[in-house]
């Protein structure tokens, strides 16, 4: 009964967090999901009769099966790597859907220029419209 209860807890709380606005509490509530479904299938590989997995003479019949063991720690490794993958999105997603649009003169700090970056001649128009940008950061 208090696995059932985890499971649902687990579960109830994932797809609240899903539903949530928020990029980070989507993959919060994705990684909660998971581990309720880690549970479910622990929960239903593992029958009341098995034994321990590495017992010290159990014979094989009562020995635990591994096949729900590997599934649950195959998905570990998944949903790790799911999760650092989507939070590396929603570090780097800055604007979505839900967010106004941003002002286009801005730069955002994440954006570099890279190979196609040129240095300001002076004189030069691009050299003006530096200018008069620091000139307006500095009012």
């Amino acid at each position: 009964m208090i696995l059932a209860l985890t499971i649902a807890f687990l579960l109830g709380g994932g797809v609240y967090l899903i539903m949530q606005r928020g990029m980070v509490r989507i993959v919060f509530g994705m990684g909660l999901v998971s581990h309720a479904a880690n549970l479910i299938i622990l929960a239903t590989g593992i029958g009341a009769w098995r034994g321990e997995p590495f017992g010290g003479r159990t014979p094989l019949d009562e020995a635990a099966d591994p096949l729900p063991q590997a599934f649950v720690l195959t998905a570990i490794v998944i949903t790790m790597a799911t999760t650092a993958f989507m939070l590396a999105l929603a570090a780097l997603g800055r604007s979505d859907d839900t967010r106004s649009a941003e002002d286009p003169d801005e730069e955002s700090p994440l954006e570099t220029r890279g190979r196609t970056a040129a240095p300001v001649r002076p004189g030069s128009h691009r050299a003006a419209r530096v200018a008069d940008r620091l000139a307006k950061e500095e009012k």
